[in-house]
């Protein structure tokens, strides 16, 4: 059976929390994984995940340190907005080939083609990045303490999604999504 599910883990791990989609990539690769899931290590490749999101997925998982303002080691489950990525100006198109920003992969890959895949964002409220000059090797004690429940909440989302195996893709919007907080 090929992979259904891509669960695509960013972030730079020379810059503290900012490794966090890594960490839970490694932590999902030592699982025993249905052969419909594919789990993959982009750090900060963004033009390969970029090319990726356009190959045929039912969903993308793309799991990251995503600030919003809640205590260090939240964990959210957040689905743009794909339909807004055509509008999105050249500008927002142009990325750093060493650096990940999902929203600008999200919109170059928009610009490439179609992302026929649901996608999802599985993110961790970071606490620090390091020094600005210097950076910060390995999580903070929060963010650390949340890989596992990432990994859990995105085996619980593909299972979910993977349950409507043969509805129409209108019908995987009922696959609810959550906020936990650590």
């Amino acid at each position: 059976m090929k992979a259904r599910i891509l669960i695509a883990g960013v972030g730079n791990i020379f810059l503290g929390d900012d490794g966090f989609g890594v960490e839970v990539a490694q932590s999902l690769s030592r699982r025993q994984l249905p052969e419909s899931l594919a789990v993959k290590d982009f750090g900060i490749r963004g033009f390969d995940l970029a090319y990726t999101l356009l190959d045929p997925w039912e969903a993308v998982i793309i799991v990251d340190a995503l600030p919003r303002g809640e205590a260090a080691g939240t964990v959210y489950v957040v689905e743009p907005d794909l339909a807004q990525l055509s509008a999105a100006s050249s500008a927002d198109t142009a990325i750093n080939p060493h650096g990940m920003d999902p929203v600008r992969v999200l919109n170059l890959a928009a610009s490439l083609g179609t992302i026929a895949a649901r996608v999802l964002v599985v993110g961790c409220e970071p606490l620090d990045f390091g020094d600005e000059i210097e950076g910060r090797m390995g999580l903070s004690a929060p963010v650390q303490a949340a890989v596992e429940d990432a990994a859990t909440t995105i085996m619980d989302l593909a299972a979910r999604i993977l349950s409507i195996k043969d509805a129409p893709a209108n019908e995987l919007n009922s696959v609810q999504l959550e906020t936990l907080e650590r």
